[in-house]
């Protein structure tokens, strides 16, 4: 995501980091490169003018920090406006009510069905009892679809029988969610190809028999400016209370996510970053900031690291490492908790001096599959005891995983330079050696 406007940002704060001092040339000049810059990433004209002119005003007054060079004083302005146009802080999802009331409101093909199963994830991920209720009894299959979703997220789903009156099916939902004790009712309201009056009166009635804490607006972020025009009429018609942007991953551009705060002044909330039902992120503008400025995004990686790897797992492999017991067996449940994370490159793009630097085509995704398969053929005494591998037993485990001895023996010295490393930190050599002995490291492993 955002991968253009990335490229064409650090290309403008790489000629600023050139100069000793800046004048008003300067900023002109780099702020004419960021105005074509937002303007390609499909950003709504008037929130480019705004932004310009306020970045403009704080740059050109400046008063000077001896702490930092102009030009990273330039940049800290522009982070600090990019934050505030997507939203300034934070906001979290108020869940008022007993039942909480969420209505997923949006155009058909925006991903309101998947985004309520992911949502109803997120949410029991974090000890809420959620329900889905399917309000869409218009589009073939939309029901059976979010019971399918609701049957993947081990969620319960709320069975409307003949019923195909979605004002009655909510009220009802309602009720059954009473009796049973969830806490949080999800409805999957109908969408439309376009805004028209029959569904926003419907949706009203909705919001008037549910009164939900939450109307979540779903766009897609791919159709940029559309989704913030569609936003903009719903809240109008409806009154929203924020925005999922969905398909946040494949939009290098980022225009709606850009926009769709100063224009529709309602905060995005959610994002979806990716197809698992996990692939949903509360949305924090200073981190969406830092991303595009190409400064990564530490804190998110921390946070997916703590969600997806298992810490039991990590504590026994950190003792192992102590005791230079580091093998082939614990190389392969390693590469089990890395694929856990998603895309290696959604991980890179998270280190700060990387994060829009390597692109996705530089990173081989199958490099992990190709390991895991070699170590999946060998067996687990050679696993524990790679010593033992000779040229008969490598050639059955190429033979096995579909590769070659070449990529066996590879792998092998991969493990070698790992258990190296791991053995000097375990030893406490610091960064000195660390750098000599990245050095060595061969090319595939540092893909």
């Amino acid at each position: 995501m955002f991968d253009n406007l990335q490229d064409k940002m650090d290309r403008v704060f790489k000629t600023l980091r050139g100069e000793a001092s800046l004048n008003e040339w300067h900023i002109d000049n780099a702020l004419k490169e960021i105005r074509i810059a937002l303007l390609e990433a499909d950003v709504h004209f008037k929130t480019v003018k705004d932004f310009t002119a306020r970045v403009r005003e704080r740059a050109v007054g400046l008063d000077v920090l001896t702490a930092f060079s102009p030009a990273q004083q330039v940049t800290k302005i522009v982070r600090d406006e990019l934050q505030a146009l997507l939203g300034g802080n934070e906001v979290g999802l108020a869940l008022v009510g007993s039942p909480a009331v969420v209505m997923m409101a949006g155009l058909q093909g925006s991903g309101k069905t998947t985004t309520s199963g992911k949502l109803a994830l997120h949410l029991k991920n974090r000890g809420r009892r959620p329900f889905l209720v399917p309000c869409d009894v218009y589009r073939p299959a939309a029901i059976d679809q979010l019971r399918i979703v609701a049957n993947n997220v081990k969620v319960p789903f709320y069975e409307i029988g003949d019923l195909r009156d979605p004002i009655q099916i909510a009220r009802n939902a309602l009720q059954e969610a009473r009796t049973l004790l969830h806490d949080t009712v999800i409805l999957d309201t109908a969408g439309r190809l376009h805004v028209d009056e029959e569904l926003m009166q419907e949706l009203t009635t909705i919001k008037n028999d549910t009164r939900p804490s939450e109307i979540l607006f779903v766009a897609d972020a791919m159709t940029g400016q559309d989704a913030v025009k569609s936003a903009r009429e719903f809240d109008e018609r409806l009154g929203i209370t924020g925005i999922v942007l969905t398909k946040l991953d494949g939009d290098a551009r980022g225009g709606a996510a850009l926009s769709i705060k100063s224009v529709v002044n309602r905060p995005i909330k959610l994002v979806g970053v990716g197809e698992k039902y996990t692939d949903l992120d509360v949305f924090h503008p200073d981190r969406m900031a830092s991303r595009i400025l190409g400064m990564g995004d530490v804190l998110s990686l921390i946070e997916k690291v703590e969600a997806d790897v298992d810490r039991k797992e990590a504590e026994r492999l950190a003792q192992r490492v102590s005791k230079d017991k580091f093998t082939l067996e614990d190389l392969r449940s390693q590469l089990q908790q890395v694929k856990k994370m998603g895309p290696m490159s959604q991980i890179v793009n998270m280190l700060p001096g990387v994060a829009g630097k390597v692109k996705d085509e530089d990173i081989d995704e199958n490099a992990i599959v190709r390991m895991q398969a070699i170590l999946d053929s060998m067996t687990k005494k050679e696993r524990e005891y790679p010593q033992i591998l000779n040229g008969h037993r490598k050639k059955r485990i190429a033979k096995g995983s579909g590769t070659s001895v070449q990529e066996i023996n590879r792998l092998l010295k991969q493990y070698l330079q790992m258990k190296k490393m791991m053995k000097t930190f375990s030893k406490g050599f610091g960064a000195r050696k660390f750098g000599k002995m990245m050095k060595g490291l061969p090319p595939e492993f540092l893909q």
